[in-house]
Formats: C-alpha cells, structure tokens, sequence
C-alpha cells in the first residue's frame, strides 16, 4: 500500500517489483539481505507472537538468510510496537541512523 506510493515517489519503476509471494521463498537461497527502513514488515516476531499486533501478519522471510544487513534509524519497534528479535540475532548488522548514509558507506566499502 503506502510503500508503494512511497517507491513511486522515489521514482522506482512498478516493474521492478515483486508481491511478496514471489520473493519470500527466495531470501532462504540469498547469501546476504539488504534491508532498508522497515521493522514490522520483516518481523519474524508475527509467525509466533500471540497476542500482538502483528501476530499473523505476512511478513517477508529475510530472517531465513544468513546475513542481513539492516539500515534502520534506531533499535526502536516499529510501529505495531512489537521487539523485533531479528535485531539481535547473530549474522544481523544494523547500520542505525540516515538510511541515505549508511547506503552511501556500504557504496563506499564496495569499490
């Protein structure tokens, strides 16, 4: 829904993207993910957290690679105000602050 409006925004073309039913299944095959900015949407918390807000949401799998680079501007909860356990497991780098920043290092370490 609003990400989408916010990814057209920013100018990424429509066919680009994949539904999440297309993708899921292809994180566990990834050797690393990149995530940008998002907390409930990649909480593997909403398979098993009964009771919460988010419990039985569709979430996307990247829990299932065995790294995951997240840019994120805090540890906070997102906005279901659930933990989200991925922040703390091993083979997760969170790069807290501007999510422009830390994709400007990340850039910069590949050259």
């Amino acid at each position: 829904g609003h990400m989408n409006v916010l990814l057209c925004e920013a100018d990424v073309p429509y066919e680009l993207l994949y539904e999440m039913d297309a993708i899921n299944d292809d994180f566990a095959k990834a050797d690393a993910v990149l995530v940008i900015g998002a907390n409930d949407v990649m909480n593997p918390a909403a398979r098993d957290a009964e009771g919460t807000p988010i419990y039985g949401m569709p979430v996307l799998n990247v829990d299932q690679a065995p790294e995951v680079i997240i840019c994120n501007f805090d540890l906070k909860p997102g906005y279901a105000g659930v933990e989200n356990p991925l922040y703390s497991r091993e083979g997760v780098f969170m790069m807290l602050g501007d999510a422009k920043e830390s994709l400007a290092e990340i850039m910069k370490q590949m050259e």
